[in-house]
């Protein structure tokens, strides 16, 4: 199957298009966005592997699904388009950036910055129905995006994984963390970020690890 993705990450995926649950997936998603009005814009379901490109990634943040409100979901999880009033997960993680680094707030909430650095954006599901949370998970996509990390975490050493939540922390339960630095904590979401999440320090973790690895720190 021709899927059209960045051309590294094609290489790493070849064989994972051409199974069962992937065949089956594309034509559920084919179905969904023929008949529903579905998230993210199809040009930008592999938007993060686009920003990220496979030999690239440095740091991994997984999410769970993509937002499901109009102009909000453009392939980057927690990230929406330029503009786009910020939504309360996001405007926590801003906030922790600006207790753990002494960075102001940014004026947009379009996360590509990030990603064209080297952070992988991931969500476990990459569409979903529109106002309907979680519709498009367990069809495949959660198979897939736990091959994507399998293929990282087998081929390349020294990234930093960032698990915010329950969820991420089962997704990302076999990484190596001798060879890898796994941040686990609460979600950032309004419902849980005060049970850890606030004063994590993750982006400086992530940051002082990149550089004892001799690599460059992101710019939050």
């Amino acid at each position: 199957m021709d899927v059209k993705i960045e051309p590294g990450w094609k290489a790493q995926l070849t064989a994972e298009f051409e199974k069962e649950y992937f065949i089956q997936l594309t034509d559920f998603v084919k179905q969904e966005y023929r008949q529903e009005t579905v998230y993210p814009p199809g040009p930008l379901i592999f938007n993060a592997f686009k920003h990220c490109p496979f030999d690239r990634v440095k740091v991994v943040i997984l999410g769970q699904d993509p937002y499901h409100e109009p102009g909000q979901a453009h392939g980057l999880c927690f990230s929406v388009r330029e503009g786009v009033p910020f939504p309360p997960s996001l405007i926590n993680i801003f906030k922790e950036i600006q207790t753990d680094l002494g960075e102001p707030v940014p004026r947009s909430g379009d996360l590509s910055r990030w990603a064209d650095q080297g952070v992988l954006l991931l969500n476990a599901t990459l569409t979903v129905r529109a106002h309907q949370a979680g519709s498009h998970q367990n069809k495949g996509w959660e198979t897939f995006t736990d091959a994507v990390i399998h293929h990282l975490a087998e081929s390349r050493d020294h990234i930093v994984y960032i698990l915010w939540g329950s969820y991420a922390q089962r997704k990302g339960a076999f990484i190596n963390t001798s060879r890898n630095l796994v941040l686990q904590s609460a979600h950032p979401s309004p419902l849980s970020a005060y049970r850890g999440f606030f004063g994590n320090k993750h982006f400086s973790q992530t940051n002082d690890y990149l550089i004892a690895c001799g690599k460059t720190p992101v710019s939050w």
